[in-house]
């Protein structure tokens, strides 16, 4: 595989685009970066301690500050170089240097309006284009993910997917394609959540509830789960059987004109259903759905509704926690695991604690579960590599951040690990499988849930 820039160790570091048909100048008239937000630098260095890959590179042009620097060059008239697109495509957009920079730079909005420019200017390889094309019209659609889970699952029970796997011919036609077969999780019967789920007892909310798009199709049971706790706490829930796809992985990477049509659907099948508050369970979209504000900030039709909705919509673990509980927690079961306490890992999602801010809350709700024992994530701010499809598109440094991420969470002596991303759970879950421990690895809602139930963990 060739590489945009420099190695480390021999190790390719993304995707390479030498063939690419670059673009002088760099940025259209179309929303390019700002320029105050890009003054806002100081270049202090803070980032540098929270930065994934200048924590594997030690390279400045792979450090947020460095890729300002880049842009901001870019801006002033430098040509977008091969060099420059692949520090770029590097960056795993984790948001841990917008939460450790103390001049407030707000790398997010940065990030975001430069790579909508490449994916408008830069014209990238045929292998490139064609595997973003296969992702982008797939991922984003519950429907096609359904008719994929079934011959998938089918390939797991017989034992086809592993003789795959082990036999590394994908890994040896495509790497790419390879994490894409090697991520998908253990598929059991295939779980929905009803349009409409009354409160328990006394009605305290109506709540819209995104179910996903992965995480309709591959973690309906979590989506379940969240239904049933938002149930149990007073809240009637609402799940528009006709909602899609939220645009986060498109926004995230470049694709703005779709993730922008995304969001428009989305707006309008909330806002039909009349909900007060829109709770999501996948850090993700709820990174871009509360950001919905500056995406559609241009949009005359849809400014002002894009700044009321991002208003409503909470993190699940964020709303019950405002909410307060008012269910009753039972000693957690898991099957055998621990004794009278269980020692429990949080893994933060990258979206959740830096961009959505939400670090207390999913915490505080771990700990009023009876008997469990929290414990800290050694390095918890440094990202596991998944990134929304980042551990696809670059596998391998996606890989060594999976097994860094692997090895501080088994320092812990955690007995059950839990997180509220799909994306993190499907890649930590490979890591630690790689390194020999797999440990039982649940989202949030599924935890509180079996307590609220009194059921094991599942």
């Amino acid at each position: 595989m060739s590489t945009g820039g420099h190695t480390h160790l021999g190790m390719p570091r993304v995707r390479g685009i030498e063939s690419a048909v670059l673009a002088q100048p760099a940025f259209d008239a179309l929303r390019p970066p700002d320029p105050d937000l890009l003054d806002d630098c100081v270049h202090c260095g803070f980032c540098l301690t929270t930065c994934p890959t200048y924590q594997l590179w030690g390279e400045e042009m792979d450090s947020p500050r460095g890729r300002i620097d880049q842009i901001r060059a870019a801006a002033q008239g430098a040509p977008l170089t091969a060099a420059t697109v692949g520090h770029l495509d590097a960056c795993l957009g984790c948001m841990a240097c917008v939460t450790s920079c103390p001049s407030g730079v707000q790398y997010d909005r940065i990030l975001e309006s430069t790579r909508a420019q490449v994916e408008r200017r830069v014209t990238r390889p045929r292998r490139d284009r064609a595997l973003r094309r296969l992702i982008f019209s797939l991922f984003p659609y519950p429907t096609r993910l359904r008719a994929l889970r079934g011959p998938l699952r089918a390939a797991q029970r017989s034992g086809a997917l592993g003789l795959v796997r082990r036999s590394g011919l994908v890994g040896r036609v495509s790497p790419e394609l390879d994490v894409m077969q090697s991520l998908a999780p253990p598929l059991g019967p295939r779980v929905t959540v009803p349009e409409r789920t009354p409160a328990v007892g006394t009605r305290r909310a109506v709540v819209g509830m995104l179910t996903g798009c992965v995480q309709r199709e591959f973690f309906g049971d979590v989506n379940a789960a969240t239904a049933r706790v938002l149930a149990a706490e007073g809240c009637e829930v609402v799940a528009p059987a006709r909602q899609g796809c939220c645009g986060a992985l498109s926004v995230h990477t470049g694709r703005e004109e779709e993730g922008i049509g995304f969001a428009r659907r989305l707006i309008d099948t909330f806002e039909e259903a009349g909900v007060e508050t829109v709770v999501v369970n996948s850090a993700g979209c709820g990174s871009t759905m509360k950001d919905y504000v500056h995406l559609l900030a241009d949009d005359p039709a849809y400014a002002e509704r894009a700044h009321a909705f991002s208003d409503r919509v909470r993190d699940l673990a964020e709303f019950l926690h405002e909410l307060g509980p008012v269910a009753q927690r039972h000693p957690l079961r898991t099957g055998g695991l621990g004794g009278p306490e269980l020692t429990v890992a949080y893994h933060d999602a990258c979206h959740l604690r830096h961009a959505q801010g939400v670090v207390s809350a999913p915490r505080e709700l771990i700990r009023g579960i009876p008997g469990v024992e929290l414990v800290e994530i050694p390095d918890g701010e440094i990202c596991c590599g998944s990134a929304g499809v980042y551990n696809i598109l670059n596998p391998e440094p996606a890989t060594e951040l999976g097994d860094r991420k692997a090895a501080s969470i088994l320092r812990t002596g955690a007995e059950l690990l839990v997180t509220a991303n799909p994306g993190c759970l499907m890649q930590i879950t490979q890591a630690l499988e790689r390194a020999g421990r797999p440990l039982p690895f649940v989202h949030t809602a599924s935890l509180l849930d079996a307590s609220i139930r009194g059921v094991p963990v599942r």
